[in-house]
């Protein structure tokens, strides 16, 4: 396997990384099997395994930490997340120096581990200073408690701005960014992969199958639904404009993918890890037929005159549906921030 290096940290991981959110009450239940399918990943030779702290409220990074202790720890580059509430405590969540501090040492904890190799804060906070939460995570480091930081979802600006005050503050630099991309999800390709580019961040790049649009289970004449269609309605209810207009990118996909003697799984891998900004993709597997599927794409490496198809199918820097994107700023999410006290 070719390693590739994770932005400018020197460190190798492999072209797929390993997502765990399928471990636990919200996938696999099962721990046991949870651990095979981990083992299975690391025998194929990835090295990168990504989790947090908010999957299954801990569970997770619990699932995590036995199949590591069944392993060499030193071999594996381990990621998880901090961010999202963790109970009913509303300082039990987000990007403050409080809970960032509280959230390490649970992680420590869950994971069975003295360190983490990348520590991500999940999601912007615009609550929180940005200088408090790279000052923490400053402080995580230089105790050896993680070797390195990165952020989740954030928009091109929240990155400028946090290399800019961690630069002029003498703070420790967000060295990875963790941002949604597939071939129906490209609007980053416009903004934040450039931005990745240009401060040299690694990327690993979350739902590079689009929440199930892209595994084979959609298309024309197919169900077309997720079993996380109750969680997030607005990804799949096909009343929606956006999906519409998945579905028939979908189905002119599946068409390029057989015509390419592809599958669809391996189409879409394909395609993110083409992306020079792109580092690894996380495939998120929740039982082992998922992972056998989505290892082949490790072989695959899409022609020019497919990749110019896609474009055609999806254009560069789209998103069909607004709301596939995992985070949308306060400043379009809140009317009253739009408009004059009355």
């Amino acid at each position: 396997m070719e390693f590739r290096t994770l932005g400018r940290t020197g460190v190798k991981v492999s072209p797929l990384c390993l997502g765990t959110m399928m471990f636990g009450a919200w996938g696999t239940p099962d721990h046991d099997e949870s651990i095979r399918i981990i083992h299975r990943a690391l025998d194929a030779g990835i090295n990168f395994v990504d989790t947090a702290d908010v999957y299954s409220s801990g569970e997770s990074e619990e699932i995590v930490g036995k199949a590591l202790a069944q392993t060499k720890r030193e071999k594996i580059v381990l990621a998880t997340k901090v961010h999202g509430a963790m109970g009913h405590d509303p300082n039990a969540q987000g990007n403050s120096r409080r809970w960032i501090l509280s959230a390490c040492e649970k992680s420590l904890r869950r994971l069975g581990t003295d360190y983490i190799d990348l520590y991500q804060i999940h999601r912007p906070s615009p609550d929180t200073d940005i200088d408090e939460t790279l000052g923490a995570l400053t402080d995580l480091v230089r105790s050896g408690k993680i070797r390195y930081f990165g952020s989740s979802t954030f928009p091109a600006g929240d990155i400028v701005e946090a290399q800019w005050v961690a630069e002029r503050r003498g703070r420790e630099r967000f060295v990875t960014e963790q941002p949604p991309y597939s071939m129906l999800v490209r609007g980053i390709e416009a903004d934040v992969l450039p931005r990745c580019q240009q401060f040299n961040m690694g990327v690993l790049s979350w739902s590079p199958l689009a929440g199930g649009w892209l595994s084979g289970a959609f298309g024309q004449g197919k169900d077309n639904t997720s079993r996380r269609s109750a969680m997030v309605p607005a990804h799949y209810d096909m009343t929606l404009p956006g999906n519409v207009e998945k579905l028939s990118a979908v189905t002119a996909l599946h068409e390029l993918a057989e015509g390419a003697g592809l599958s669809m799984i391996e189409l879409a891998l394909g395609f993110v890890l083409e992306h020079p900004a792109v580092t690894s993709p996380i495939i998120g597997p929740r039982t082992m037929e998922h992972l056998e599927s989505q290892l082949p794409a490790l072989e695959v490496r899409l022609s020019g005159d497919v990749l110019d198809r896609i474009d055609e199918i999806v254009p560069p820097g789209t998103n069909l549906n607004a709301a596939d994107v995992g985070w949308v700023p306060a400043a379009i999410a809140d009317s009253s921030l739009r408009r004059r006290p009355r």
